[in-house]
């Protein structure tokens, strides 16, 4: 039996109205926003030592003796530590053809000593890229009243009043973009620290013994009580990170 054929329906279809996509306020508003809403001023310091720890670099200079400078630019990336350097000063000559250095971090009773340091260079004459007021000094130990103490693995000797010291040797050296500066990459070899500043029994230096003189603008500075550890300190276990409340 054969079936009646069906009859095809015309759909049609309604567009729903075009609803207007939310937004916040000011959220399509490409304009500045109002100063007074903005919590912090823009500035242009002429300096950005935003406290950094400071380093005393001890080199040899090209008759034998050695150069002592402090520097505040230098941070870690495992065994290596970058420097940055004066590229006119006697620590940046020196390690362009003597590449072995020691690295001491004073504490911060030391800070007189290291601003005795401050006016001086070991280059003779002095660079006139040097500021005003600066001199040469041929026996900067001396000047700044510290004692050199002899390496295991390089030249340049330690600055015995320390609690840590580095020896290492710079493995490259590279203007930065400025053209005033050079970023040295440095490998320790060989790390010295104070007993008074190890954990009994173990290789970690206790951050609640050791503390680094800081530079701070211009200013010294030591540490202040600690604040807290990162999950990957592997010192004795302190107070819990604490839990933000909502």
């Amino acid at each position: 039996m054969s079936e009646a054929p069906r009859r095809r329906t015309r759909r049609t279809f309604r567009r729903a109205p075009k609803r207007p996509v939310p937004t916040l306020p000011g959220m399509n508003d490409t304009s500045p926003l109002p100063a007074t809403t903005l919590p912090h001023l823009a500035i242009e310091p002429n300096i950005l030592y935003f406290g950094t720890p400071v380093v005393l670099l001890s080199t040899e200079n090209e008759d034998g003796s050695f150069n002592l400078a402090p520097i505040s630019s230098a941070w870690a990336l495992g065994r290596t530590i970058v420097l940055g350097l004066g590229r006119d000063g006697q620590t940046a000559r020196n390690l362009g053809s003597r590449p072995d250095l020691v690295l001491s971090l004073p504490g911060p009773g030391l800070w007189p000593a290291v601003e005795r340091l401050a006016p001086l260079t070991g280059r003779d004459p002095v660079p006139a890229s040097k500021p005003d007021g600066c001199r040469f000094e041929p026996d900067k130990f001396a000047a700044a009243g510290l004692s050199p103490v002899a390496s295991h693995t390089v030249r340049p000797p330690r600055v015995a009043e320390c609690p840590l010291q580095l020896e290492a040797r710079a493995e490259r050296i590279r203007p930065d973009l400025s053209g005033r500066f050079a970023v040295v990459e440095t490998v320790v070899r060989k790390v010295h620290a104070d007993p008074g500043i190890v954990v009994p029994g173990t290789d970690h230096v206790d951050p609640a013994a050791w503390s680094p003189l800081v530079y701070n603008f211009r200013h010294y500075f030591g540490l202040g009580p600690e604040l807290g550890r990162s999950y990957r300190a592997r010192t004795p276990d302190a107070s819990p990170v604490p839990v933000p409340e909502h």
